[in-house]
């Protein structure tokens, strides 16, 4: 699509936790979107552990910019509506990159598979619903 210094910022700009997060994005296509982040203390449990709320975020962040680029004509934007996720390991230092790829492309809903590595380890896999948005008329 494009730089991924352009396509970050487009994302923090739309997604303003992605920013605070300092979530990066490296691809953004409709059949893959790949996001990560750099392992911080103060995004820790104790122990050093990576924060499951981190980890779900960097998915749901990454599975609602794969909704959005798989979106239906006429639509206005995505939601997550439900959300799955299975940890499978911690994360104690390293870039987290979450793969995102649609599995379903409705005309109301969107569902999409996001795995989450550390070092080539799988540490979560999450299933997302995201709803499609639509402009109200008056």
């Amino acid at each position: 699509m494009t730089d991924t210094r352009t396509l970050t910022e487009m994302m923090h700009s739309t997604m303003p936790l992605s920013a605070h997060l300092n979530i990066e994005a490296t691809e953004f296509t409709p059949e893959k979107v790949v996001l990560q982040l750099q392992w911080a203390d103060h995004l820790c449990t104790s122990n050093g552990l990576l924060h499951g709320g981190t980890v779900m975020a960097l998915a749901d962040s990454a599975g609602g910019a794969s909704a959005f680029l798989n979106l239906p004509e006429g639509a206005s934007g995505t939601a997550t509506i439900e959300s799955k996720t299975n940890f499978l390991g911690g994360v104690t230092a390293g870039t987290v990159i979450a793969t995102a790829r649609p599995l379903h492309k409705g005309s109301t809903t969107i569902v999409v598979e996001t795995e989450v590595t550390n070092n080539d380890r799988l540490v979560a896999k999450v299933t997302q619903t995201q709803a499609v948005l639509r402009q109200q008329t008056p």
